[in-house]
């Protein structure tokens, strides 16, 4: 079980290239999360874990629970990946980053090496992609990446202006 909280694809230089909220954030909430999650993942060395603990406490509101915390994220070119999850024992790190790592495949397979460039003119399919992988309690959904391209193959297909019929028949 991933449990996950967000989603965030962020460039070498913190911009925030694709975005997905599992978790009920406030908007307070959100931009300072976010603020801070910019500023520990990119200021982290190589050499360093791809797990961050992280502290709510200062900033979470009363209708949230929301004091422990973990950050997890890969690299891949000049992009970041990060997730986030509750801090609970049901949450398995390698497991998320292995999610992670599998999204990346599948937009690598989709893309043909995915890069940022693809992510900043195609966001819609990188949308598309993340909403087959993840479902919208922010656990994963479909691991088969051969499933996803097919079903995002047929999209392409009703976009180009073939339409059912071109599927059909």
């Amino acid at each position: 079980m991933l449990d996950l909280q967000y989603m965030i694809l962020l460039s070498k230089t913190g911009k925030v290239r694709c975005i997905r909220w599992y978790g009920d954030y406030t908007s307070k909430e959100k931009q300072l999360l976010l603020k801070d999650i910019i500023s520990l993942v990119l200021t982290r060395s190589a050499k360093e874990s791809n797990i961050i603990e992280y502290d709510m406490t200062g900033y979470a509101t009363k209708n949230t629970s929301k004091n422990g915390h973990r950050i997890m994220y890969k690299r891949y070119a000049s992009l970041y990946f990060v997730a986030g999850i509750e801090d609970s024992n049901s949450s398995n790190e390698l497991l998320i980053l292995e999610a992670i790592h599998r999204f990346v495949e599948t937009l690598d397979k989709y893309f043909g090496n995915v890069c940022e460039l693809d992510i900043i003119y195609n966001f819609e399919k990188c949308y598309y992609i993340m909403l087959e992988t993840f479902s919208c309690d922010g656990n994963l959904l479909e691991s088969n990446k051969r499933k996803i391209l097919q079903d995002i193959q047929i999209m392409d297909q009703i976009e180009s202006g073939e339409g059912l019929s071109g599927l059909l028949g």
